[in-house]
């Protein structure tokens, strides 16, 4: 690989792998909407190319992958839009790398596979989405096998990290390091998984060298599961944060979805806070290698102190 295309590289795990593709030396074109976003990280890097555009543009984004390997699909669009939006962005991105002929590297959550189990899910679990979203996002997988494209589809559990804003945690992390009355989504008892964007960036990227890889799904699990009490309690031992944080319940959202559409449309993925989803991780480790794991201590040491600067 000589040269990649992030789509949605000023997101959270965009910009994760734009930094792992660019140590690789690697040829990266950045892409996303906001001109004055991509300045901001990548303006004083002249090893990456920036490149704006909408993703809905066909010809934007066939013009950014001109030239390149391999398209790293990133980019995401707001709840609400996904019921009229997201298949035929999809659809674009899929129409880019059949005309540039590139591979494709699908960033996928885990809404397609439905409520949990009772045991961690492989991927040879059935997909049995119970939600909206869910089975959008099945869609865009089977439209992704049904495609000319050689493409890796990868499955992450929550982000957090350097520049994830739109997370559950970084909800958190924000009022933590603002030292404000910080609230934590969901019960703070129950274990959850969350992957720290830099590592999630490096199984993508390793994935991507393998040829034999494409045409396929892996799960891309995190270091374990934690509780919410635990991520509170590293947040109060590395920035001496000693003030209460609040439970957000389903109710909560459920009112505040009265006066906002996105809020409305987490409600619906609230289950995965009451019953988590967690990934096994055997047939990346079996194939690839062993997964990049930071401890949840360090990665969100560097994700408090990325937010600091960032503030300061």
């Amino acid at each position: 690989m000589n040269r990649a295309l992030v789509l949605g590289a000023s997101g959270g795990m965009g910009y994760a792998i734009v930094n792992e593709l660019s140590s690789r030396g690697v040829e990266v074109t950045a892409f996303a909407r906001s001109e004055q976003k991509l300045n901001h990280l990548y303006g004083e890097r002249p090893e990456i190319t920036i490149q704006t555009g909408d993703i809905f543009n066909l010809h934007d984004v066939i013009a950014a992958s001109e030239n390149t390997d391999i398209i790293f699909q990133a980019a995401n669009i707001p709840y609400p839009e996904w019921e009229d939006n997201l298949l035929p962005f999809i659809g674009n991105v899929l129409k880019a790398a059949e005309t540039q002929q590139t591979k494709l590297i699908l960033i996928e959550n885990i809404y397609a596979y439905g409520k949990s189990t009772g045991a961690k899910m492989t991927e040879n679990t059935p997909k049995q989405p119970t939600t909206k979203k869910g089975k959008i996002r099945l869609q865009v997988e089977q439209m992704v096998k049904q495609s000319n494209v050689p493409a890796i589809i990868a499955h992450f559990p929550d982000f957090y990290g350097p520049n994830a804003e739109n997370t559950l945690l970084h909800f958190t992390f924000k009022d933590a390091v603002q030292h404000k009355k910080a609230m934590y989504i969901g019960n703070q008892k129950i274990s959850r998984e969350f992957i720290y964007t830099p590592d999630g960036a490096k199984a993508a990227v390793n994935l991507s060298l393998q040829s034999n890889a494409y045409g396929h799904n892996y799960n891309i699990p995190g270091f374990g599961v934690i509780t919410g009490e635990e991520i509170v309690q590293i947040i109060r031992e590395l920035s001496e944060y000693d003030r209460p944080v609040r439970t957000v319940s389903k109710n909560m959202i459920r009112f505040l979805g009265l006066f906002n559409a996105n809020m409305r449309e987490v409600v619906e993925m609230f289950y995965l806070n009451e019953e988590p989803v967690v990934l096994d991780g055997t047939k990346y480790e079996t194939e690839i290698g062993p997964l990049p794991r930071t401890s949840y201590h360090e990665g969100i040491k560097q994700t408090l102190q990325y937010m600091t600067a960032q503030s300061e």
